[in-house]
This record gives C-alpha cells, structure tokens and sequence, in this order.
C-alpha cells in the first residue's frame, strides 16, 4: 500500500497543483476508502475546527477552496487590535499580590473534592512533606488567573469596548513550583497574538505566576480570550 501512495503522489503530483477539484476523484477505490474514512474522523477533530475556521478546506469533500473569508472588523475591534497588536512580547500587565491561605486551599478542596493530605494535612504535611507544610492545588493557581490578571472585575473590565469576553481555553500549562500555604501570588501577563475572528478577536496571552520570594513561578499558562464586538 505504501508503494501505491508514493507512486500514485508522484504521478499526480503536478496535475493536482494546476487543478484544485476534489482530491478523492484522483483516488483508486482502495484508498478511496481510507481518504473517506480519515474525513470522517476529521469532522469531530479539533483539527477540523482549525481548518474550517481558517477556511482552508472543505471537510465534507476534502475540496481545496482558494478564496478565504474576508472578516469584516468592528472598529472597536480594529482599534483594540491595533493597541494590542503595537505590545506584541511586552509586558502589559502586572497584577495585585494575592494571599493562598489554608483556608482557601480548605475552600477548594471542598468544591473539587481533592482532599489529599500535601493540601489538607498541615500536621502530616510538617512531617512528611519535603516542602514541610502544606500546598495549594495546581488547579486552584490556574483557577485565580482571572482574578491575578483583573479580567473579573465588573467595574473595570480590561476590554470596555467589548460586549462579551469568553475564556476560550488554554493551550498548554505548566507548575514549576508548588505554592506553599500562607505565600504571596500574582500574575504577570504578555501578548502573544492577535487574530481576527468572526465578530470578534481571538487574543492569546502568556500568564506568569509569580512567588513573592522565589526566583521559580508557580504557573507558566498560555490563555486563549475571545473578544466579540
């Protein structure tokens, strides 16, 4: 099978690249059958949502569509794009220290229902930890970054000209460090990219975790937001 493919790229290879009509026309029935299939799986795939987003290819039919969609900004978008845009890497944003006590740990222990002793137990953790007291859960550091970064306050959003911002998801988090019961945190924030998306913008951030006092952050995350107009 593999012999076929390479052959079969070969010969069609140059054709394909002065014709874009639907690849699987091209396709013996044999491997028509895994082009179909791999389509398939690519509908429910995050990697579908990219290319559609993108409006790179038509899924269904694996048809290559050469016009893109043309986004048509707010200016309000365009503006705050722009302010963006001329801070791209610096940073812009340095939040207020914030206290992880034990009972807010006790707090969030509660709502997950993750009760291990390294975030419960002061007693064992004194004893048997190697950090000799207890820490926050990881989940409860990446929980704060709204609040680290000031994007929940209502009095004063970040993004006043937005009629909505949506936490769209993380791409990649990392704890270097574990919070220790009683320590000072707070967030320092840089943008990575702006993008234009329908209605609205899509801005990823890089959020660093800082421990007041230690030369390690507690989190690295990069946060994905979505602005809509």
């Amino acid at each position: 099978m593999k012999v076929k493919v390479v052959d079969f790229i070969k010969r069609k290879r140059e054709v394909l690249s002065h014709h874009p009509f639907e690849f699987k026309d091209w396709l013996s029935p044999s491997i028509r059958d895994y082009w179909i299939e791999f389509l398939n799986k690519a509908n429910s795939s995050h990697f579908a949502t990219w290319v559609k987003d993108h409006n790179l290819v038509s899924i269904s039919s694996g048809e290559v569509i050469s016009d893109p969609i043309i986004i048509e900004m707010h200016p309000e978008a365009t503006k705050v794009m722009a302010e963006l845009t001329a801070s791209l890497g610096e940073e812009i944003h340095v939040g207020e220290w914030l206290t992880v006590d034990q009972l807010r740990i006790n707090n969030f222990a509660n709502v997950t229902d993750d009760h291990q002793w390294i975030h419960t137990d002061p007693q064992k953790a004194a004893a048997e930890s190697p950090f000799k007291t207890t820490i926050a859960h990881g989940f409860l550091t990446l929980s704060l970054l709204s609040v680290l970064t000031d994007s929940v306050d209502p009095a004063s959003p970040k993004f006043p000209s937005a009629k909505m911002t949506v936490n769209y998801g993380l791409n990649q988090v990392r704890f270097p460090y574990p919070v220790k019961t009683g320590v000072n945190i707070r967030a320092r924030t840089k943008i990575q990219s702006v993008t234009p998306i329908k209605r609205g913008l899509e801005i990823v951030q890089e959020i660093t975790v800082e421990i007041e006092g230690c030369r390690r952050p507690a989190c690295v995350a990069e946060s994905v937001m979505r602005l809509y107009f």
